[in-house]
């Protein structure tokens, strides 16, 4: 696929979900729970947001694979395969917190290649593609440049939630928290946005599903940033994920991380 096609898709199914999401959004709609024990929320906008996005896929591309949050899988093993997450941060979401997110993501042979982070209700896209990382809001584009802070001691760092890492999670946690200058908690995907836009230098994260993380990807590697797993290896599948502004930051992330495991 062709970088602008890629990229009109990903506009077109922006919208798209955004017609299922905006309306709902503060709107008191009823809150389903995915678990039995626990809390795990779901509503019609997350449901709506990727059938919207699934019929544009089936119209579009009908050979390529699906994977999504709310709904089965589709043809997963295809060359090129997308990946959807309608809302992430439904929590954010149902509090009426602006912090969630629409995730779409593009996998070809199994390696991100192109995202986007939509936040309807500021009008911001984040998106990228083979020809690079751009923020679009309204009809104005910007250029997207990750932090050249090099130093910890410099650094803000950021987690959804620090009490969803558990065990020895949650010490590696702390060691780097506390070599970092400042931690920020919550905003979902809309922190990995904030590496990518150079406002932050570090999101660290455990337990996320791939459609949780691959479409960030490309966003923050395109901006100059990475993302890794914690082991330093590929961060497309999810699990414990660790976004950085550079590989100077990165690498001394990765010290603290292996001083706690």
């Amino acid at each position: 696929m062709k970088a602008e096609e890629i990229e009109s898709l990903l506009h077109r199914m922006g919208e798209a979900a955004k017609a299922e999401t905006l309306s709902r959004f503060r709107a008191g709609g009823a809150v389903e729970n995915k678990q039995q024990s626990g809390f795990d929320p779901v509503t019609a906008a997350d449901k709506g947001a990727e059938m919207a996005i699934r019929s544009i896929i089936m119209e579009s591309c009908p050979e390529h694979g699906i994977l999504g949050e709310e709904h089965d899988d589709h043809n997963p093993h295809a060359e090129y395969c997308w990946i959807i997450d309608p809302v992430d941060g439904t929590r954010a979401f149902i509090s009426g917190l602006p912090s969630w997110g629409t995730l779409i993501g593009l996998n070809h042979r199994g390696k991100p290649i192109a995202g986007m982070m939509h936040q309807p209700f500021t009008g911001e896209k984040f998106i990228a593609s083979s020809l690079g990382a751009f923020l679009y809001h309204g009809d104005e584009r910007f250029p997207l440049k990750t932090s050249g802070v090099s130093s910890l001691a410099g650094a803000t760092l950021m987690t959804t939630d620090p009490y969803l890492f558990e065990g020895e999670e949650y010490a590696v946690f702390t060691q780097l928290r506390n070599a970092c200058r400042l931690s920020r908690y919550g905003f979902d995907c809309y922190a990995y946005a904030m590496v990518a836009a150079g406002n932050i230098e570090l999101v660290i994260e455990s337990g996320l599903n791939a459609f949780d993380i691959a479409p960030l990807i490309p966003i923050i590697e395109k901006a100059g940033g990475i993302v890794t797993s914690w082991d330093g290896s590929s961060a497309a599948g999810g699990g414990r994920i660790l976004a950085a502004a550079n590989r100077q930051i990165h690498s001394q992330a990765m010290t603290e991380i292996a001083k706690s495991l």
